[in-house]
C-alpha cells in the first residue's frame, strides 16, 4: 500500500512534499521535504563606491584616481571605519574614444577604482554620504546582509524548524497509515537561500544627508529526511 500526500504549510516559504511507502523489503519508511525559516535584522551593510577620472594620458588618470581614493580611504579612517574594511573590488583604465566622422579617434583615458566599505546597518547613509563628500563619483548600491555568526545562528534555526516541521508531518503520514515514526533513517539539507533585504532610500529631513532603511533578512533551508516507521 502507498500513500503520497503534498501539503502546503501555512508560513512556510516553499511547498512541503511527503510521501510514505510501506512496501519496503526492510520495512516502511516515509520520506519528507520540508523547508525552515529565521529572520532577523541585517547586522552588517556593505556600500559600493567609485572612484573615477578622466585625463589626456593613462597615467595622469590613474594618478588622479589614487588621490582622490586616498582621500576617501582618509575620510572613512577619520570616521571611524578600521581599513581592513575598504576593499577594492575592480580597477582599469582604459582609452576613450571619440567617433564622430566614422572614425575612432582617442581623446583620452578614464581609469576607475571601486570600493566596497563594511560597516553597521545604521551607517549605510552616513558611509555614503562620506564617500561622496571625499571624491566618490558613483555609488554602485548598498547591500544589507548578515555577518557570519549571526547567519550560522539564523540557519540553526530554520533547520531546527525545518526538522520539526518535517517530523510533524510525518507523524501525520505514518498516523494515516496506521504506522507509527521509529527513527531516522536519513536526513539532508539543500541549498540555504537568503534573499536580499529591500532598503528604503530617503533624504533626511532638513540635513540633506542619505537615509537607508533595511528590511529584515530571512534564511531558508530545506531538509530531505527519510523516517524508519512500523
Amino acid at each position: 500500500m502507498t500513500l503520497v500526500v503534498l501539503v502546503l504549510l501555512a508560513g512556510c516559504v516553499g511547498p512541503l512534499q511527503a510521501g510514505a511507502n510501506t512496501g519496503d523489503a526492510s520495512g516502511p519508511i516515509i520520506s519528507v521535504s520540508a523547508t525552515g525559516s529565521a529572520n532577523a535584522d541585517p547586522d552588517l551593510a556593505v556600500v559600493n563606491v567609485a572612484v573615477e577620472a578622466t585625463a589626456d594620458g593613462a597615467n595622469a588618470a590613474r594618478a588622479q584616481v589614487a588621490r582622490d581614493v586616498e582621500r576617501v580611504r582618509g575620510a572613512l579612517a577619520d570616521g571611524g571605519v578600521p581599513d581592513a574594511d575598504v576593499t577594492t573590488t575592480a580597477f582599469g583604465i582604459a582609452p576613450v574614444y571619440n567617433y564622430s566622422e566614422g572614425e575612432r579617434e582617442v581623446v583620452g583615458y578614464r581609469a576607475i577604482h571601486t570600493l566596497a566599505i563594511e560597516t553597521a546597518p545604521d551607517r549605510a547613509g552616513e558611509i555614503v554620504d562620506l564617500a561622496v563628500g571625499n571624491g566618490a563619483t558613483r555609488v554602485d548600491g548598498v547591500r544589507f546582509t548578515l555577518s557570519d555568526e549571526r547567519r550560522a545562528e539564523l540557519r540553526a534555526t530554520a533547520l531546527e524548524r525545518a526538522m520539526d516541521t518535517a517530523r510533524t508531518d510525518a507523524d501525520g503520514i505514518a498516523s494515516a497509515a496506521d504506522l507509527s515514526v521509529t527513527g531516522v533513517r536519513q536526513a539532508s539539507t539543500g541549498a540555504e537561500f537568503t534573499p536580499f533585504p529591500v532598503a528604503r532610500f530617503e533624504d533626511a529631513a532638513g540635513s540633506g544627508g542619505t537615509v537607508i532603511q533595511p528590511a529584515p533578512v530571512t534564511v531558508t533551508v530545506t531538509v530531505d529526511v527519510t523516517y524508519t516507521a512500523a
